[in-house]
C-alpha cells in the first residue's frame, strides 16, 4: 500500500462532472485526461465509473451517488439513536437505583 504523503484533495462535484466529460469527449484514456489535469487516474477512474452508475449503466447492486448519500445519512442517523438509546437507558439505571433509596 502507499503512503498518504500527499493529503488527498477535496474536488467540487462541477471540477469531477467536467473531468469526467472531458475524458468522455476527448478519445483520450483516463490516464491522459488524468495526468493533464493534474488529478489520480485511479480517482478519475472512479468518477467516470460512479457517472455512468449514475446514468442507469452500471450493473445491477451498484449504488448511485444519491443511494450511497442516502445510505451515508441513514448510517449517521442510527449511530446518533444508538448513542441516545444507550444515554437513555444509564439514565433509567441511574434514576432506577436512586428511586430505590
Amino acid at each position: 500500500m502507499g503512503s498518504k504523503s500527499n493529503r488527498s484533495r477535496r474536488y467540487s462535484e462541477e471540477f469531477k462532472r467536467d473531468a469526467v466529460a472531458l475524458v468522455r469527449s476527448s478519445g483520450r484514456t483516463v490516464t491522459e485526461v488524468a495526468r493533464e489535469i493534474g488529478v489520480s487516474a485511479e480517482g478519475l477512474r472512479n468518477w467516470v465509473k460512479q457517472d455512468t452508475v449514475d446514468r442507469g449503466q452500471g450493473t445491477p447492486g451498484e449504488l448511485t451517488s444519491a443511494e450511497r448519500e442516502e445510505l451515508r445519512r441513514l448510517r449517521r442517523q442510527n449511530r446518533e439513536q444508538a448513542e441516545t438509546i444507550e444515554v437513555l437507558r444509564k439514565a433509567a439505571v441511574f434514576f432506577a437505583k436512586e428511586s430505590d433509596r
